[in-house]
């Protein structure tokens, strides 16, 4: 290794949760490489914000459903860094039914594409550099789809193929952590609704009626949606501080997949 400064290579990175964890990163003084396709038109406020703090990073114009695409990006993030050390695996399309209806093959395939196959193409790349950091993290992003499908509330929200790929990031996730043991720890961070990815300020969720929107909020323990702090709040803490965890996965919810069931008083009892 060319030095001791960690580096990580963040999917998605040029808005939202990616470029949260992005910046969290960078003021922790890693070194990121970024990842972007579409949100051209986010490119100058990125750059800006990452100026800012002043860690070195680069941005890569990627599309990583062109997989023969995808080992010039960690090529070029271990060429310019000389290491890598943390994978953010955060990438999905995420199509919701109020928005694209039932999905025509073309959708299904994208859909598995994106929200599944890329994470398996550049884990595969990637995993060489990780165990060659000796403590190396990766944190897959899926989604409760996964688990509760195209059900209750989330009917409007999350469809089959959307769900589909989701169940499957879960066994990636097992399946990787016993490839990158011991010197690479694998985790899955599983959102519920999140501002940006499902929640508010989507355009599926300005799509819902009132009476959807809270149906989606009464179902959900914490009686939120979940914002990007929460989530990089997690994610800094398999980093940093779940020196014990791999191959498990954490649902950060505000408990939307408890919250369809009540729990009855406790009856008096016979004797």
């Amino acid at each position: 290794m060319a030095d001791n400064i960690k580096t990580a290579l963040v999917l998605g990175a040029i808005k939202g949760i990616g470029m949260a964890i992005g910046l969290a990163l960078a003021i922790k003084g890693v070194r990121v490489a970024l990842t972007y396709y579409d949100w051209e038109e986010n490119l100058d406020e990125t750059k800006s914000a990452f100026d800012k703090i002043g860690t070195d990073y680069i941005i890569i114009k990627v599309n990583l459903l062109e997989t023969d695409k995808i080992p010039g990006i960690v090529e070029q993030t271990v060429n310019q860094f000389g290491r890598l050390d943390i994978l953010i695996n955060n990438i999905e399309r995420g199509g919701w039914p109020v928005v694209h209806g039932r999905y025509v093959q073309e959708q299904w395939d994208l859909e598995l594409a994106t929200t599944l196959r890329a994470k398996q193409w550049v884990f595969d790349f990637s995993l060489p550099y990780l165990k060659e950091s000796g403590d190396g993290v990766v944190i897959n992003f899926s989604s409760i789809a996964g688990v509760t499908g195209r059900s209750g509330p989330a009917s409007m929200i999350f469809n089959e193929g959307y769900s589909a790929a989701n169940r499957g990031i879960s066994m990636l996730t097992e399946t990787w952590a016993r490839l990158g043991a011991p010197e690479v720890r694998v985790n899955e961070i599983m959102l519920g609704i999140i501002e940006t990815r499902h929640g508010k300020g989507t355009r599926g969720w300005g799509l819902l009626t009132e009476e959807q929107k809270k149906s989606v909020i009464d179902h959900t323990l914490c009686r939120r949606t979940g914002t990007i702090e929460d989530v990089v709040k997690t994610v800094m803490f398999v980093i940093e501080d779940a020196d014990f965890m791999t191959g498990s996965v954490i649902r950060l919810d505000g408990g939307y997949v408890l919250g369809g069931e009540k729990v009855l008083p406790m009856p008096r009892g016979v004797v």
